[in-house]
């Protein structure tokens, strides 16, 4: 976690498990379902650790006034939406723009057409509506929410690939068909705000180990 000029601060009591912790087992051999190997035993690890410095007597901190009034505000308001333009169109435009622009091979030309009509998706949003109001079983408030999430999610791989100009893993650039290690090798980090603008801002990727029972594994080229 980034806090400040510190790009290494550490918040007490999280662990990344799985694919989320960048272990990458498999280096360049990446296979379909072999994230179940990261999940068993970086999960393995991360439990064997959490045992280790989590006591029982530990507290939680006091959450702070207001804590989940967001997360409320946020589910009335998709809840109660009453425009004019149905989840399922959104979302079916969402679809098609991503398909098309966010592929795996890409172009400058491509991803920028895409981002700009990423932002008339965030414009319609405004203008979403959610016909069923219950809280049981409520599959169109469920569409809205997944909907709002990808959306997000659309905003920030896009914004990220556009300006990478470079080819790494499955982010493959027609424009850019070379690994730049030089430039580019770094974690992208993606900040969205509610209005869909995106900041970017990155974080290094380390050459060394925490032991010496392993070597380095330097970055090889993704292949099939």
């Amino acid at each position: 976690v980034r806090t400040g000029d510190n790009q290494e601060s550490v918040v007490a009591g999280r662990m990344a498990v799985g694919e989320a912790a960048c272990v990458a087992v498999h280096g360049a051999r990446r296979r379909g379902t072999n994230s179940l190997l990261d999940l068993s035993v970086v999960g393995r690890a991360a439990a064997k650790r959490a045992a280790e410095i989590v006591k029982p007597a530990d507290f939680v901190k006091p959450l702070p006034a207001g804590a989940g009034e967001y997360a409320l505000d946020r589910l009335d308001r998709i809840r109660y939406a009453k425009g004019d333009t149905r989840v399922s169109e959104l979302r079916d435009r969402l679809q098609r723009d991503m398909q098309t622009h966010a592929a795996v091979f890409r172009t400058e030309e491509s991803m920028k057409e895409g981002c700009d009509k990423i932002q008339e998706i965030w414009k319609a949003k405004d203008d979403m509506s959610v016909a069923d109001r219950s809280l049981i079983w409520n599959s169109d408030l469920m569409e809205a929410l997944e909907f709002e999430n990808l959306l997000g999610n659309a905003t920030a791989t896009l914004e990220s690939g556009l300006v990478r100009h470079e080819s790494r893993g499955a982010h493959a650039r027609d424009d850019y068909p070379d690994r730049d290690d030089k430039e580019w090798m770094k974690h992208s980090v993606s900040w969205l705000d509610d209005k869909g603008s995106t900041k970017m801002t990155y974080r290094p990727v380390h050459m060394k180990t925490l032991t010496d029972e392993v070597q380095v594994f330097p970055p090889k080229k993704r292949v099939y």
